[in-house]
């Protein structure tokens, strides 16, 4: 595997739980979606482009996902059920080794986006990180090896600060 450039990516501002009979159809807001399209927009401003954008395929995680494919952030767009709340680590990690681009966005759920960060920088989880919704993670995984406690964090944001 080479270097990769992963960005994780919570979705934006949601409707309440409970007011859709599966929290698979909740969408964002219309707050969530503004949010979300002026994160995208900054990150369009500081030059961030993804080979892939990979998400959820719950409802507000692929609106997220098309916001920012809309704000020219990447071309491609895939769906994954292992960014799914139930979504597995390390079924997604298998699927990573294999990935040949060089800078992925991943769009998923909290709290998955902290655990997963948590564990490929240190190795195991703490639930010490905590992902604002349209927060954005950066890190470095390594060009060798395996990416799980050998990752390397850069970049930590809630979105308060891109907008």
């Amino acid at each position: 595997m080479s270097a990769i450039e992963l960005y994780l990516i919570r979705h934006g501002i949601a409707t309440d739980h409970g007011t859709y009979a599966q929290d698979s159809e909740r969408p964002l807001t219309d707050e969530g979606q503004e949010r979300t399209r002026q994160v995208a927009q900054r990150l369009y401003e500081l030059g961030i482009q993804f080979d892939l954008i990979q998400t959820s395929p719950l409802i507000r995680a692929r609106q997220t996902a098309d916001i920012l494919q809309l704000a020219g952030l990447g071309r491609s767009l895939k769906e994954s059920s292992y960014l799914a709340p139930e979504g597995s680590f390390e079924d997604w990690v298998s699927w990573l080794q294999s990935w040949e681009g060089k800078r992925l966005a991943i769009v998923g759920h909290e709290p998955n986006l902290g655990e997963w960060t948590e564990r490929l920088v240190w190795g195991s989880v703490h639930h010490h990180l905590v992902v604002k919704k349209a927060a954005v993670i950066g890190l470095l995984l390594p060009k060798s090896g395996s990416a799980v406690g050998n990752s390397q964090l850069f970049w930590l944001t809630p979105p308060k600060l891109l907008l």
